[in-house]
This record gives structure tokens, sequence and C-alpha cells, in this order.
């Protein structure tokens, strides 16, 4: 198995964090819609309940992240904590856009 150059690694943790928010809830609308709840109130609430997963799903789930930084703490590399850090830093600023564009489209904070 090749390894990823780390600079797109960061990349793809920034848009699989955004993809999954975004997608998650706005199907999750569309679900809210079927069964004649508000959808755009759906979508904002949905998208405040994902926000965990979707960095979670970003970063590949959460043993390889303790792995490295287990390495990183025990082994004395620095460098893999440092790496582990960014690509949770990354996957926190993709959810973040996400639950953003998601808030300009419902303008939930409007309403509130």
């Amino acid at each position: 198995m090749k390894t990823q150059p780390f600079f797109s690694t960061l990349i793809e943790s920034y848009f699989i964090a955004l993809g999954v928010l975004i997608g998650g809830s706005i199907i999750g609308g569309l679900a809210a819609f079927l069964t004649g709840k508000p959808p755009l109130n759906e979508v904002f609430k949905i998208s405040n309940m994902i926000r965990i997963w979707a960095i979670i799903a970003a970063i590949g789930g959460t043993f390889d992240t303790v792995y490295s930084f287990e390495k990183g703490v025990l082994d004395g590399q620095t460098k893999d904590i440092f790496k582990q850090f960014m690509l949770i830093l990354s996957a926190l600023g993709g959810a973040q856009t996400g639950a953003m564009l998601i808030n300009w489209l419902t303008q939930e904070h409007i309403s509130s």
C-alpha cells in the first residue's frame, strides 16, 4: 500500500468533513420533508448534531489517531503528533465551513 503525501491527505481531510456535514444535512432535510417536518429547521439541527461525526470520518476513525499519538509520545516521534494535530485541525475547519454554509443557507441564526 502506497502512502499519500501529507499535503494531499490534509486537503482530503478538509473536504471529507465538509462533504459529510453538507451531504448528511441535506439528506436529513429531505427525510424531514418526507415526514412533514420543516426541512430548513431540521437541516440546521442535523448539521449541529453530526459535526463531530464529520470530523471523525475525515480523520479515518479514532484508532489511527490514538495510535499515532501513542507512537509520538512513547517513541519520541513528535513529527507524527504534529501531523495528526494538523489533520484534526483540517477536519475541524471543514466541519466548521460546512456548518457555516448550512447556517447561511437556512438563515436559522436570524430566526433564533
